[in-house]
């Protein structure tokens, strides 16, 4: 996961880019990072934000950095921004996105010529030291961004920082969001469309899939013209997105509770209380509650104040643990009850199986659990915003494998298939395997109804595995 921010301003910009940075802090967990460039040329700072919030890290380098361009990120795999000297000069580069031919890569970098890549714990290469390395194959920056986003198999969206502006670049099918702010003296290129809301920036535009803009504090010119073809990941509405951030025009809130409406609408149980797993689910419990005259409770409180997100462990049962430890439970508002419990989406099954136990020992009669996205059936091979490392981290696929000798495309379409049989039992395996009262998930034509933008413009590939 990553987001980033960059500002171009007449005056100093460190203000607002520290902000704007950490209002990405829910898209990363580990490494925060911001570099500027001003009288005294470039300067960095890049922290560990794994046990604490990117503001805390970051506060005193407000008062040490300086300049009037700057970029920023928030990441959840490599220290970033980098500032890397070639024939195009010194800049500052930053991505969010994923290489899944990077090897391929490296190689072909290695025989035209360039030396050597650092190494980072683990023995990884940085990914963005090797987009850098692709840009400088070219003469020109504009040209070098091109031709990343063309060889790199996967998805490239980046901010690249010069002494005279940013280049802002949209991955080439627009799978992740670039929104532009305004205001007097500057312009900013930001992940979340919410984040330069409050620093007094208002909405210049959104950049289209593989759009190159140059972005100074005197305006933002296109550099390479949008792509008519998009697939934008559906995801960032369902889950990844912050409830004030908006993608294509869309509001993830407003979609989130169309999901919810729609999500009551087909369904046939009469629970006491419908409830949201926290944070996420919150917005579609909303609007299920909304629709089905049924009253939105909140049976139990996600306890934040000594618990930021940033503090994520990366062995996953110690995730797990942590996810249920912040869950406090509100006894009087679960003993007795049937309850309708809304998540985003199911993955492993882990932390929602612990959740619905700990609601039947708090004297729940009743979990009946719905689930804001169809059954996903494939690891994304797009973005890092996968929550798995492994399509048999799935549980729709153990049950899969369970159940059958072979597992083909046809075989897999049949379980995405809401009015097949497999699909049926699939949801009754899954439910006994969870201890769920019932399962069912939205549809894929409803979550996309929920959208409103054209589906072709979506990307849907982990639900039903179709690619471009």
């Amino acid at each position: 996961m990553g987001g980033f921010f960059g500002v171009a301003s007449k005056t100093d910009c460190v203000f607002d880019l520290f902000f704007g940075t950490d209002y990405h802090s829910h898209l990363g967990t580990r490494r925060g990072g911001m570099a500027v460039y001003g009288e005294g040329g470039y300067d960095r700072s890049i922290h560990n934000i794994e046990n604490s919030p990117f503001r805390t890290k970051f506060e005193k380098d407000v008062n040490t950095l300086k300049g009037n361009i700057g970029i920023g990120c928030i990441s959840d795999f490599e220290p970033q921004p980098l500032i890397v000297r070639s024939h195009h000069g010194t800049y500052a580069i930053t991505t969010v996105g994923k290489i899944n031919n990077s090897e391929e890569l490296v190689n072909q970098i290695f025989q035209s010529g360039n030396p050597h890549f650092l190494e980072m714990s683990g023995g990884d290469i940085n990914p963005t030291e090797l987009v850098a390395a692709i840009i400088n194959q070219k003469d020109h920056l504009v040209e070098g961004i091109r031709y990343a986003q063309e060889i790199i198999d996967g998805s490239m969206t980046l901010l690249i920082m010069t002494p005279k502006g940013i280049y802002a670049a949209r991955d080439r099918m627009g799978r992740t969001p670039v929104s532009i702010g305004q205001k007097e003296g500057a312009f900013c290129a930001s992940f979340e469309s919410f984040a330069y809301l409050n620093l007094g920036y208002l909405e210049y535009k959104e950049l289209g899939s593989g759009e190159i803009v140059v972005i100074t504090p005197e305006g933002v010119q296109t550099l390479s013209e949008p792509s008519s073809d998009m697939k934008i990941c559906t995801f960032l509405w369902v889950y990844y997105g912050y409830p004030s951030s908006s993608y294509e025009g869309v509001s993830v809130e407003q979609m989130r509770y169309r999901c919810g409406d729609l999500l009551a609408r087909r369904d046939q149980v009469k629970p006491d209380i419908v409830a949201g797993v926290p944070d996420s689910g919150t917005a579609h419990a909303i609007g299920y509650a909304n629709r089905s005259g049924i009253p939105f409770s909140r049976p139990f409180i996600k306890y934040t104040p000594t618990w930021p997100r940033s503090f994520m462990p990366s062995i996953q049962s110690q995730r797990d643990l942590i996810a249920k430890m912040k869950l406090i439970p509100v006894h009087d508002l679960i003993k007795d009850k049937s309850m309708l419990l809304i998540d985003d989406s199911i993955v492993r099954g882990t932390q929602l199986r612990e959740t619905t136990e700990f609601l039947y020992q708090s004297g729940a009669k009743e979990v009946h659990i719905r689930p804001a996205c169809p059954p996903l059936l494939y690891k994304c091979k797009y973005l890092n915003f996968s929550r798995s490392t492994s399509e048999m981290d799935l549980i729709t696929r153990r049950v899969i494998v369970e159940a059958e000798s072979e597992i083909t495309k046809e075989v897999l379409s049949e379980y995405a298939d809401p009015e097949s049989d497999r699909y049926n039992y699939m949801l009754d395996q899954i439910s006994t395997k969870l201890n769920f009262t019932s399962l069912r998930y939205h549809r894929l034509d409803d979550m996309i109804k929920s959208v409103g933008i054209s589906p072709c413009k979506l990307c849907t590939y982990c639900w039903n595995g179709k690619e471009e």
